[in-house]
């Protein structure tokens, strides 16, 4: 039983190799198996004489010319095929050069545009770093001016103060000198 087992898992490996195998020409081990079951075959049904191993022959012939004719057809078929596929590769090869191309200038433009846009950005902090640099040293400026014009308000509070009080002073001594015109007036008459 083992031995059936056995048998029948190796036909069927070798149905699932035949079947994933292109349909392109059989093998040669393929071919021989084939002539031999025909064979077999064919000396099962008719008993072997003379004229019936003549007339086998032919057919043998036969099959084997069919055989080269199907290779020859295959052949002709696999050439023109290659054919084909080298003016197709040809073509793919210039349609691809021709957008290689295409996209290289496009790179290039926009190589170019970023390259621009860079210069831009570039002045751009420039002048705003100038700007800063220019408000920085104004605000120092006017800072400057600010603490030198608190500073002479300052100075100038005092001096008010000073002048107020001078006028007062001024009067006083007005008044005193006023007072002392009268009182020599007085002692005089």
């Amino acid at each position: 039983m083992s031995s059936l087992y056995t048998r029948s898992k190796e036909y069927t490996r070798s149905r699932k190799a035949q079947s994933d195998s292109p349909p392109s020409s059989p093998s040669p081990i393929a071919k021989t198996l084939r002539h031999e079951r025909l064979s077999r075959l064919e000396a099962a049904t008719n008993p072997t004489t003379a004229s019936d191993s003549s007339s086998y022959s032919d057919r043998a012939s036969s099959r084997s010319s069919a055989y080269t004719r199907r290779e020859n057809r295959l052949a002709a078929l696999s050439s023109r095929a290659e054919e084909e596929s080298n003016r197709d590769y040809k073509k793919l090869y210039e349609s691809a050069l021709s957008e290689n191309q295409k996209l290289k200038s496009k790179l290039q433009e926009a190589q170019l545009e970023l390259a621009d846009i860079k210069s831009k950005l570039e002045k751009a902090a420039q002048q705003k770093q100038e700007k800063t640099s220019d408000r920085s040293s104004m605000l120092e400026m006017e800072k400057r001016e600010k603490r030198a014009l608190e500073r002479k308000l300052s100075e100038m509070e005092e001096e008010m103060k000073i002048l107020t009080e001078l006028k007062s002073d001024n009067q006083r001594l007005k008044d005193e000198n006023g007072a002392l015109i009268r009182v020599i007036s007085k002692l005089s008459k």
